[in-house]
């Protein structure tokens, strides 16, 4: 007798992309899937939207998989920018799962890195936050605020602070520099205020103004002093918000790893930033072990009672 295959599943929503993973028992990854972003719910239209692009990824998820759209999960974890509070009716009503748990994305993201064990795990895409654990499963946290009141480092803020120099540039109170041209191009505008007017359009939302970061690298990578700040600005702040939620433990004296996540940490000259901030307080960065939506795949496991060890496809 052939054994049924038991799913599980581990979602990441982010505020760029959605990415799931589907496992059997044995921990065997039988599947990705990768969708939008992870709208808020709190109005008719952005619980409208989670729910198609929640109903569309876990379509293609099973797909992948080798099983028919709404195949039943025996556990099932969401990790949601954001927050999981406007979002849990939603994807409850769209999961046939027989458990449910419905998270943040920077505890999966650092149930993934660290492999489910102690760390500090520090996150830069769109926005920023750092979360650490011990040993005993004691959580701490740093940041998170959202774009309007915090995010530091994250690509939002990054993008900001280099619009920012390039308006002091153009008024002539601020450093010369080649970011102003950058942003114009991207923005197809023809003045740096321009392009800075082009933002705050509905069209461009804050995960599409964070992508313009990595133009900041480019800048910098050509010698630009005041692009080269906002990367090393972005670095020492990160480390900031690691540290905090490091002292935050019961036993802050105790040394963890940290893991950098998100688009912004691909920057080298973030990373040094980052790393050599760290270094001054006897703190090391640590490779992350698997992604966020693994992570979440982690949690859908322990909720059901399994410690499995994670299989990719070869």
């Amino acid at each position: 007798m052939v054994e049924t295959r038991r799913l599980f599943l581990g979602v990441d929503g982010g505020q760029s992309a959605t990415r799931a993973v589907i496992g059997d028992q044995d921990g065997r990854i039988l599947a990705r899937a990768e969708g939008g972003p992870c709208s808020r719910a709190t109005s008719e239209a952005g619980a409208a939207s989670l729910l198609k692009m929640t109903r569309h990824l876990l379509a293609d998820a099973l797909h992948g998989a080798g099983h028919p759209a709404g195949s039943r999960f025996e556990a099932a974890c969401y990790g949601m920018s954001g927050g999981p509070e406007d979002k849990r009716s939603v994807l409850v009503s769209v999961t046939p799962a027989e458990t449910i748990e419905v998270t943040t994305d920077a505890h999966v993201a650092l149930e993934g890195a660290a492999g489910g064990g102690p760390g500090i795990l520090i996150i830069a895409g769109t926005g920023s936050i750092a979360l650490a654990r011990d040993e005993l499963g004691n959580l701490a946290r740093c940041g998170g605020w959202g774009y309007l009141f915090g995010d530091e480092g994250g690509g939002f803020d990054l993008v900001r602070r280099a619009l920012r120099r390039a308006l002091a540039a153009e008024e002539g109170w601020g450093a010369a520099t080649r970011l102003g041209r950058a942003l114009q191009e991207a923005t197809g505008s023809a003045t740096v205020n321009a392009a800075m007017h082009r933002l705050y359009d509905p069209d461009w939302p804050r995960h599409r103004i964070a992508s313009l970061a990595p133009l900041v690298d480019q800048v910098a990578e050509l010698g630009d002093g005041p692009a080269q700040q906002v990367l090393r600005e972005a670095g020492t702040t990160l480390a900031r918000l690691a540290l905090r939620a490091a002292r935050a433990l019961p036993d802050p004296s105790r040394q963890l790893d940290v893991f950098p996540w998100g688009s912004v940490l691909r920057s080298l000259t973030v990373r040094t930033a980052l790393a050599q901030r760290l270094q001054e307080e006897g703190l090391t960065l640590g490779r992350p072990i698997h992604d966020a939506a693994t992570g979440a795949l982690l949690r859908a496991y322990r909720a059901r009672g399994l410690h499995v060890t994670v299989q990719e496809p070869q």
